[in-house]
């Protein structure tokens, strides 16, 4: 592959009570008593990518894009790509091959119609798209999205397929084909294997030193690959009202709220980006993986 300028900026516009880590103690039917605070989270965002002169995609919501319309046409005013992240954020393998098709149909029309574009890109809750949903693929074709980035070649007890391959590719599928840009991660030498570690953003980012990214990215960039960075407007959001769930959720959503905008400026400061779309369309030659995913072109 030929030397690649430029990493993916992305960003999933949920807001905190919407997770994955809390869905066991906040019931969706309830989300409307909760406060909204992703609008102007994601004001502050893109103020921070203003400040850097960078562009990213933005994976809207559906139920945020219905709650908040005006947010996602100054997302797109603002120069970013809109993208979708599903309706109701519900994990892929859960919800099944139906009502994941009616999740997905929805978010998009509404994005459609806000912004009056066509939506290319999806992102699934959680990166849900694993070797039990990769169903999910067919339907995302056959629903006229042209790429996707939900899968997390990592070990998880939510996500991931291990051995999928690591850097953008093409999958092939009985419904046709898909550009994938897979979550970022490293691969290091183990005492017994080679592992993989998530550099991608997010919860990894608050939990680790930003300089554990910068450089990871930069042996990407080295090796001729993009990496992708995300996170949520939520991470930004130190003053966020407190859930009470468990100790794993907690410890999962609230480390280091306070030190996250500070690393993403930092990675900013010194890392190309541009908005994922873009990214992909600017890679000759993109490899061809087969219906299975995993095991290929690692």
């Amino acid at each position: 592959m030929s030397a690649v300028a430029r990493n993916a900026l992305t960003v999933d516009v949920e807001d905190y009570f919407q997770v994955t880590a809390f869905e066991r103690v906040i019931d969706p039917a309830t989300w409307d008593r909760y406060p909204l605070r992703v609008g102007d989270n994601s004001l502050r965002v893109l103020d921070l990518f203003d400040r850097y002169g960078v562009k990213g995609t933005f994976f809207v919501l559906g139920w945020v894009a219905r709650r908040d319309p005006d947010l996602v046409r100054r997302i797109r005013q603002r120069g970013h790509e809109i993208a979708c992240h599903g309706f109701g954020h519900q994990l892929v393998y859960r919800i099944g091959p139906e009502a994941f098709r009616l999740d997905i149909r929805n978010a998009k029309a509404l994005l459609e119609d806000i912004t009056g574009e066509a939506v290319c890109g999806y992102r699934a809750p959680s990166y849900s798209i694993t070797a039990r949903s990769l169903w999910a693929l067919d339907i995302l074709m056959e629903e006229g999205f042209s790429y996707d980035s939900s899968i997390f070649p990592i070990m998880h007890d939510i996500y991931g397929i291990p051995d999928a391959p690591r850097f953008p590719y093409v999958i092939s599928r009985p419904s046709g084909t898909i550009r994938e840009f897979p979550i970022s991660t490293v691969q290091v030498r183990g005492f017994f294997r080679d592992l993989r570690l998530p550099v991608g953003g997010g919860g990894y980012l608050r939990l680790l030193p930003a300089v554990w990214f910068r450089q990871a990215f930069l042996r990407m960039n080295r090796g001729g690959h993009p990496g992708v960075l995300y996170f949520h407007p939520w991470e930004i959001d130190p003053d966020q009202p407190r859930i009470k769930a468990g100790f794993r959720s907690r410890f999962r959503h609230y480390l280091n709220l306070d030190r996250m905008e500070g690393r993403i400026a930092s990675l900013l400061s010194v890392l190309p980006f541009a908005p994922m779309g873009q990214v992909l369309a600017e890679i000759p030659d993109l490899p061809l993986v087969g219906k299975g995913v995993g095991g290929a072109c690692r």
